[in-house]
């Protein structure tokens, strides 16, 4: 059973928006902006200069991952990554994150950037094992729950 990594339709909205509030409910807690970007991602992400991918398998959207412009001109941030519960452990991150980069480097990007935390172990281990080199996390993060910043240069 391939996974294929397709972008963003419309027709996937809910898709994107269900992935990540299942996610959210897991692992934190929904905040209203999540609530906001999550049920509006052409407004905030794709009109902004941003992508969404989906991982497909069997006609079934089982991941979903977004890059979205930062304030740094060649810098997107990796956010919103995503897996059906049932689909983990299965290395559609990996993929996920793999098709990223690619697109990055085809995009000639200079960088992407994440905000994660801790807590979820497994996703250090896979940002690490990419290449991510840890910042220092600013006062200000855009992310309560975040408490630790990642860059993978290009």
């Amino acid at each position: 059973m391939a996974i294929r990594i397709i972008d963003f339709d419309k027709v996937y909205a809910r898709s994107f928006y269900d992935l990540n509030i299942e996610w959210l409910k897991t692992f934190f807690y929904v905040e209203p902006f999540d609530e906001e970007v999550l049920s509006k991602p052409n407004t905030y992400i794709i009109n902004k200069g941003g992508f969404i991918f989906f991982a497909m398998k069997n006609d079934k959207i089982v991941g979903t991952v977004a890059l979205m412009p930062t304030d740094t001109d060649g810098i997107l941030e990796l956010t919103k990554m995503s897996v059906l519960p049932e689909e983990r452990g299965q290395k559609i991150g990996q993929l996920l994150l793999q098709h990223c980069i690619d697109f990055g480097k085809a995009q000639n990007l200079k960088a992407l950037l994440l905000y994660s935390n801790t807590k979820l172990e497994n996703a250090i281990y896979l940002y690490r094992k990419y290449g991510f080199k840890e910042l220092e996390l600013e006062a200000n993060s855009p992310y309560k729950r975040s408490d630790i910043k990642m860059l993978l240069e290009l």
